[in-house]
């Protein structure tokens, strides 16, 4: 994909891949920001191991898009001095796994700069993450690492599943004063949906022109999307999953149960209200995530919704996760992975007694 493909100026629609949103993304807050930077393990010359970053060098120079030696804590620990300079590195970690020799970076200096220094010093740094499975990789190449950054206070984790939201939410990501861990799900790069770009930088203009503060901005994008409504179940999910908690609430639908599917689209902030609004809706709620379930994100989610929506439950809060092993061999990760017959499953198992009534104001 070549750059000068991204940055049309059309307002026709066309087949974008998730990977051209994002490189669009890039691109054009590039363009409006010169302080804007972007570095990594081969991000520069060759594009990126998921071509992301294609063009950016060409087009804004070395200077601009570079690459690093491949020495992750070092990666981020240039993007903090970067930050404290007055730049607004975004910054490719490649893959999930090989992000982890700089968590000491991330946890202990970028989540906690803004709080030692009283407000005074923010780090606006975007940490792009490849994630998740579905790609048959090998083990370091496809952990689902959002639980460790999720639980890091001072960070903000953001993983859009859609195409527009990929454009929309990285270009947010990167005018935040905040840190962002930004997680790309891999297994979307190569999906298309018929947008206009030209479109999508108007609609993102004039989101973030209704704001006021920087931080404001923040929490107003953090807010989930109902991907589809329904009346029975609420599949609560976010990231890679969300495709197949779509096809899931499809296939449950010629069984007859309708299911809506809730997209978190931020982990961090986390939009309760949406949440809480489709459960207490449903009466019953299965959360659907890639990571292993022990101690991670689900089991976060499982609990809120059992403490807020308690009284509008039918049935226990189930979770489809990851099993609690190293990610497995590429041959064995459809087994490893959420899929629509555990999904079903998992439906099948919420306590479906017609006898129960559920009412606004709880089950009876």
């Amino acid at each position: 994909m070549s750059t000068a493909t991204t940055t049309t100026k059309s307002t026709k629609q066309s087949a974008v891949t998730f990977a051209a949103a994002l490189n669009a993304a890039l691109a054009d807050e590039m363009a409006d920001n010169d302080m804007v930077v972007v570095f990594g393990e081969d991000v520069g010359t060759l594009g990126g191991v998921f071509r992301i970053t294609e063009g950016l060098t060409q087009q804004f120079g070395e200077s601009r898009c570079f690459d690093t030696p491949l020495a992750e804590s070092g990666i981020a620990g240039t993007a903090v001095g970067m930050a404290l300079g007055g730049a607004r590195p975004v910054i490719e970690m490649q893959f999930d796994a090989f992000a982890y020799p700089a968590f000491e970076q991330i946890a202990s200096h970028i989540a906690k700069m803004r709080n030692r220094t009283k407000g005074r010093a923010p780090l606006p740094i975007t940490i792009r993450i490849p994630y998740g499975g579905g790609i048959g990789g090998v083990e370091h190449h496809c952990d689902s690492s959002e639980s460790y950054y999720a639980h890091t206070p001072g960070l903000k984790v953001y993983t859009p599943a859609t195409v527009s939201d990929a454009y929309l939410m990285l270009r947010a990501a990167i005018r935040l004063d905040d840190p962002v861990v930004f997680m790309e799900p891999k297994k979307l790069y190569w999906t298309k949906s018929e947008v206009s770009l030209e479109e999508l930088r108007a609609e993102f203009e004039a989101r973030w022109a209704k704001v006021e503060s920087a931080r404001d901005q923040g929490e107003a994008w953090a807010r989930a999307s109902v991907a589809r409504t329904g009346d029975d179940v609420t599949l609560v999910t976010y990231g890679p999953s969300v495709v197949t908690c779509l096809a899931a609430a499809e296939a449950a639908a010629q069984e007859g149960r309708s299911v809506e599917v809730v997209d978190l689209r931020t982990i961090n902030p986390l939009d309760e209200d949406t949440l809480a609004a489709s459960v207490e809706k449903t009466g019953r709620a299965v959360v659907v995530a890639e990571p292993q379930g022990f101690a991670s994100v689900a089991s976060e989610l499982v609990a809120r919704i059992q403490q807020r929506c308690f009284h509008s439950l039918a049935a226990p809060v189930l979770r489809v996760t990851g099993f609690d092993i190293p990610y497995p061999a590429p041959m064995l990760e459809k087994y490893h992975l959420p899929n629509v017959d555990r999904i079903l499953d998992a439906i099948d198992d919420l306590q479906w007694d017609e006898t129960a009534l559920r009412t606004p104001e709880g089950v009876r």
